[in-house]
């Protein structure tokens, strides 16, 4: 049963740790007029994925080396319709956001668990009208992906790449505008794929055990470079930066992909939790991706290993942003 103590949870870091240096550490300064200059950004969600990255990247950095976390919140008309009126002061379509909500709460962890650091927390609020008027270049940079679902995806990275918002503590009104100087974005895709992060992958174990859940992440793994790899980095360097994924580094999938299937996630082990457990050895948590979530439990994130798993469209409620009926697959008008 996987737990704290299996070897594979202090081979995940040593591997893990070894992709992100090698993107991470050797970024060339950048030319400027004097000031401090940022040159490290994550695609940050607070989700599981990014904020493990953070979190080791932190071990990594200097301490005065600052990086900033780039979080992007819509503004959708379905969402808006169906919440109607509120007479909350404090309410906003942005703040209410459940990817803005997980960033907020992870990037104040992360804060108490890796002081010293300063962690920009880039609040990006994406208006409908906004969204419109880039649509068009958005739905060009994609092609020859044309589906609702690929452009749902590619707009929250579109946005989040752009790093034009506002430097957010959680705590404070104020918003100050901010945009990030980094041209090089950190990127969790992958883990996913690696380690049984979809529904699908808890449905194909029930439905057919280890043998069926094999197959499904095989299928994964394989497709991922033509369903999202090209279309990705197409929005991304759209904005004249560069995502890097340290998950889809040649040796660290070398090694994932040895490990049997039981230690990358825990279906069919005993446990579930659905909140914060009682264990130090063996800690509650969901099955899926459960390998990385006991790493970041160990580095002493649990509300964050604690998370559970929203495909970036919905937690950035970039999906469906126009009211009516509309299914992922269905082509791009």
């Amino acid at each position: 049963m996987l737990s704290l103590s299996v070897p594979a949870v202090d081979a995940l870091l040593v591997n893990l740790r070894r992709s992100l240096a090698v993107r991470i550490l050797a970024i060339p300064p950048l030319p400027s007029d004097g000031e401090a200059s940022t040159k490290l950004a994550i695609l940050f969600s607070g989700g599981l994925d990014c904020t493990l990255l953070a979190r080791i990247a932190h071990d990594l950095l200097p301490q005065d080396q600052e990086v900033d976390l780039l979080n992007v919140a819509f503004e959708n008309p379905r969402v808006l319709k169906a919440a109607g009126k509120t007479s909350d002061p404090a309410f906003t379509v942005f703040s209410q956001c459940p990817d803005r909500v997980t960033g907020l709460k992870s990037h104040a962890e992360m804060q108490r668990v890796c002081p010293g650091r300063q962690w920009r927390f880039v609040a990006i609020d994406v208006t409908y009208a906004e969204f419109m008027s880039h649509r068009p270049q958005i739905v060009s940079l994609i092609y020859p992906h044309k589906t609702e679902m690929d452009l749902s995806i590619a707009c929250a990275l579109y946005f989040a790449a752009r790093g034009s918002g506002f430097l957010c503590s959680g705590c404070s009104t104020d918003l100050v505008p901010y945009t990030t100087s980094a041209r090089v974005l950190i990127s969790g895709l992958g883990a996913d794929e690696l380690f049984a992060g979809y529904t699908r992958h808890a449905t194909a174990f029930a439905r057919q055990g280890y043998e069926g859940l094999a197959d499904e992440l095989e299928l994964d793994y394989q497709r991922l470079g033509n369903r999202n790899l090209g279309r990705d980095d197409r929005v991304v360097s759209d904005w004249a930066r560069e995502v890097r994924y340290p998950y889809l580094d040649e040796d660290f999938l070398r090694w994932v992909l040895s490990l049997p299937i039981w230690e990358k996630c825990g279906f069919g082990q005993p446990e579930i939790a659905t909140g914060f457990l009682n264990h130090d050895e063996n800690p509650l948590l969901e099955p899926s991706k459960k390998l990385l979530r006991l790493l970041l439990w160990k580095l002493g994130m649990k509300f964050a290993a604690a998370e559970k798993k929203r495909a970036i469209q919905f937690g950035a409620r970039s999906a469906k942003m126009e009211v009516g009926k509309t299914k992922g697959t269905q082509i791009i008008s």
